[in-house]
């Protein structure tokens, strides 16, 4: 099975990024992923690189990740998600609790 590569930036919030310079959470399993996110200045876009087995949810990915940096206020991030047919709503719930944990418990 061939791996999809997709990128996608978003503007979030200058400033609003994680304190560490990286923070990693989750495991690819069955129907879950894994997030690592990377302190980046770069003037609060958000970059995102999805490697996922899943093809035709381009525009699925987008809209679940511009929705989370809108809701999320995040800024200044890097994020690479690698996917394990997880659906919308948990890569929606994993980048909410990976963001909650790297920033000390902040609730999203």
């Amino acid at each position: 099975m061939a791996l999809q590569h997709l990128e996608f930036s978003y503007m979030g919030t200058p400033g609003a990024t994680i304190p560490m310079d990286w923070f990693h959470s989750g495991v690819v399993g069955s129907g879950d992923m894994e997030v690592l996110l990377t302190r980046k200045e770069q003037q609060g876009k958000v970059s995102v690189k999805v490697c996922t087995p899943v093809r035709g949810f381009d525009e699925v990915w987008d809209k679940v990740l511009a929705r989370f940096v809108q809701e999320s206020n995040c800024g200044d991030l890097e994020l690479e998600i690698n996917d394990n047919n997880a659906t919308p709503f948990i890569v929606s719930l994993r980048l909410k609790q990976a963001l909650q944990e790297a920033r000390g418990g902040e609730m999203v």
